[in-house]
């Protein structure tokens, strides 16, 4: 292929041609010249991109718009991307690209106008430490020359997309410098589409190849819109190891020049979704593409009329270095020491931050160093690879947000922003809570087990963030049993009464909605029980214009939140009984359930109620009303709640125990005599479990007690307790003790 080439066929295109083609350009070309299946097909390369930026003068103001960004809000990036998006659409395209554009298409229609996908192909893409997948934008069904050079134009203009800006910002790409080709490929009208990785993405174990199926087109699969069937095969003789058939509610299909989704009757959905030949047939492709790129490889993959297409593959970018042990770590020395708020081990450069001003500081791949997190540390978090902390203990909001994004975390260090200075690398021991100088140690998470187990107790998961809820969902989790309210507000960022103000409370609506519905989506048909915001008044404070609307109180966890907030300024809490009857009457997601925190007595329950009631919202077996018991009165005076008109409760493990013992669980001075084992807290919790036993209601516990001692745990299941909720990293192991709990009360 010439190096100027405009135009490429798959047959002209090699691996070394990434500069031009972009990773998926070049994979494709190299499987076509290997001969694997691969649909046929041209690319539009980066260099007609390039032209036409350059024929419109469009780089002077691209890069004008970029550097007005402020990649701290998402309204920034969002507003910016439009408008370079608009340019590219109002671009023209020069006759000449035209031309060849038409031709090819011509050539690879024959008689008739084909149904083509249009698919980017970022060259910077796909590289061994970043991948692009899931930026820009893949068009489907294109059919005619006209509407394929529109597509050609929206293509370019995907490189812009908000997610594609913010990537690149992350990960240090220089926006003007990385181009995109577009795949302009045969439809591939596929009955069966997935995943396959040529290691175990979770374990790295590199004697297992994976796949992952669904009915439909595969859109579903990358999108996370259905929980695939999932499969494991051995890599050396191609036995099938593990088979887990999961029910699929939709799938997504061509109808005539359209794709629907058509809903599947449970019987449809729980068939397997391929054959064992098919698996077996496409195993071999996939450890054949792993023998000719001589590296594990993640591969799309789709069957139609019974032939297997290979649409894309590429290098699995997310291996560790090294397979860290806990044994290899015995002859360190800790620097540090605190307690172990989140397992795995990490290394990185350390980045030290005092206030939420300084979250910009810290790059992907830093480890985050402060006093103390909170909500609006958030966005650093994400981007660190481990997080330590002065103060606090295994239920403060650095673990709990840690343990959530599945990154090692070691907090109560008492010293960490003294001790240690930014740019120091360390290794961070996030299961034992140490800390080392020694800095030759790649990320590792902590491998959770495989195997499936029943138990009649539930294991809910306790979310925030709606990023992490595809991944969490794909566990063997029974739904959500704590959403968090706090963090999606923090993300939206402004007070909710100064959008009030401003006449902008639909906007705070639509994003708590869109955060809501994300979880309803990923967790259906699964219930997702989300409590209604318990902001306290210095956390609401830190949103911008929240100094004009919150009081400085000497004690806020015992002042102005929870249920007596929501009658005595209603406003804010009708704005959230407006985002969840968005989520479930407009969306449709009717897993969405509510739940009441800090209801200090029995009238305010009564009241809040009402206020419930008055927008819409009526108990039904479908919308179920719960309320956290986390304060003595509750416990003492729980029949009397109960009576008022509830479907279930909730223990907060963790306020309970502070209210009942009087200790502040993140006051380093007092923290020693937290301890839910106390005799008077697990009196509390066996009254609690009986009571709702008795009165025929559902009793959950969440909290870190749960999955911190095994002993508790058991006592719980002894005393009738119907559910729990975890953190994420604790699913598996505390399904496994419910087990052994339940199993010696029926032996």
């Amino acid at each position: 292929m010439a190096k100027t080439a405009q135009i490429a066929w798959f047959s002209e295109i090699g691996k070394e041609d990434v500069a031009i083609v972009g990773g998926k350009g070049a994979n494709l070309g190299e499987m076509t010249n290997a001969n694997f299946p691969v649909p046929p097909g041209f690319i539009v390369t980066a260099n007609a991109y390039y032209k036409f930026i350059k024929d419109n003068d469009l780089n002077t103001k691209i890069k004008h718009l970029i550097n007005t960004v402020n990649f701290s809000h998402q309204d920034s990036i969002v507003q910016v991307s439009e408008h370079i998006k608009k340019g590219i659409m109002h671009g023209a395209v020069s006759d000449e690209l035209k031309n060849e554009v038409f031709k090819a298409y011509r050539r690879l229609s024959g008689f008739k106008d084909a149904l083509v996908a249009v698919r980017s192909s970022a060259t910077a893409e796909d590289l061994a430490t970043a991948s692009f997948a899931g930026q820009q934008e893949t068009f489907l069904n294109v059919q005619g020359d006209a509407v394929l050079m529109e597509k050609i134009k929206e293509g370019w203009a995907s490189l812009f997309e908000p997610r594609a800006l913010f990537y690149r910002h992350e990960q240090h790409f220089d926006h003007i410098k990385v181009g995109i080709a577009l795949i302009v490929e045969k439809m591939i009208e596929s009955e069966k589409s997935g995943i396959m990785f040529t290691i175990d993405p979770v374990t790295n174990d590199k004697s297992k190849i994976i796949i992952e199926a669904i009915f439909g087109l595969g859109e579903f699969i990358v999108q996370g819109m259905v929980t695939p069937d999932h499969y494991e095969i051995s890599k050396t003789d191609l036995n099938l190891l593990i088979k887990q058939t999961a029910t699929q509610d939709k799938m997504l299909k061509k109808v005539g020049r359209e794709n629907k989704e058509i809903i599947l009757n449970k019987k449809e959905g729980s068939l397997q979704k391929i054959s064992e030949k098919e698996i077996r047939e496409l195993a071999e492709l996939g450890k054949k593409l792993e023998h000719h790129y001589y590296f594990p490889q993640d591969i799309e993959w789709a069957i139609e009329k019974g032939k297997v297409y290979i649409v894309q593959t590429r290098a699995v970018t997310t291996i560790s270095n090294k397979n860290v042990k806990e044994e290899d770590m015995e002859s360190l020395k800790p620097i540090l020491v605190g307690a172990p708020a989140s397992p795995g081990i990490a290394s990185g450069p350390v980045k030290i931050i005092y206030s939420a001003k300084e979250v910009g500081k810290v790059l992907p791949g830093d480890i985050l160093v402060a006093p103390q997190t909170n909500p609006d540390f958030v966005p650093a978090m994400k981007k660190a690879v481990a997080i330590i902390t002065d103060s606090g203990g295994r239920t403060s909001h650095a673990a709990i947000v840690s343990r959530e994004l599945g990154i090692p975390a070691v907090v109560g260090t008492q010293a960490a922003t003294k001790v240690l200075k930014t740019g120091d690398v360390i290794t961070v021991n996030g299961l034992k809570g140490e800390i080392y100088r020694d800095p030759h140690f790649a990320s590792q998470k902590i491998t959770e087990p495989k195997e499936i187990i029943k138990t009649a107790t539930k294991v809910y998961v306790n979310l925030a963030e709606p990023e992490i809820s595809y991944k969490v969902s794909r566990k063997h989790v029974d739904g959500v049993g704590l959403l968090r309210a706090e963090f999606m507000i923090a993300g939206i960022g402004t007070h909710p009464k100064k959008l009030i103000k401003e006449g902008k409370q639909n906007v705070f609506v639509e994003k708590l909605a869109e955060g809501i519905g994300e979880f309803c989506k990923n967790f259906s048909p699964r219930p997702v029980v989300y409590r209604a915001s318990d902001f306290k008044t210095n956390e609401y404070r830190s949103l911008i214009g929240g100094k004009d609307y919150e009081p400085i109180e000497p004690n806020p966890m015992l002042g102005y939140r929870g249920a007596y907030r929501y009658i005595h300024d209603p406003e804010i809490f009708k704005l959230e009984l407006e985002a969840i009857k968005k989520v479930r009457n407009k969306m449709g997601f009717k897993n969405l359930w509510l739940m009441l925190p800090f209801v200090r007595t029995v009238r305010e329950l009564e009241q809040v109620k009402k206020i419930i009631s008055i927008s819409g919202l009526h108990r039904s077996p479908t919308f179920k009303l719960w309320m956290m018991v986390e304060i003595p009165s509750n416990v003492i005076l729980l029949p009397k709640f109960i009576e008022q008109g509830i479907d279930g409760i909730s223990v907060g493990s963790n306020d309970l125990t502070m209210l009942i013992l009087g200790t502040d669980r993140d006051n380093d001075e007092v923290a020693p005599e937290f301890d839910e084992r106390n005799e008077a807290v697990l009196w509390a919790f066996e009254h609690i479990a009986k009571t709702a036993a008795k009165h025929g209601i559902t009793a959950s516990v969440c909290g870190q007690s749960v999955s911190t001692f095994p002993d508790l745990l058991e006592k719980l299941v002894g005393w009738g307790i119907t559910s729990v909720s975890v953190s994420p990293d604790a699913i598996d192991s505390v399904r496994e003790i419910i087990s052994r709990a339940e199993k010696k009360l029926i032996s």
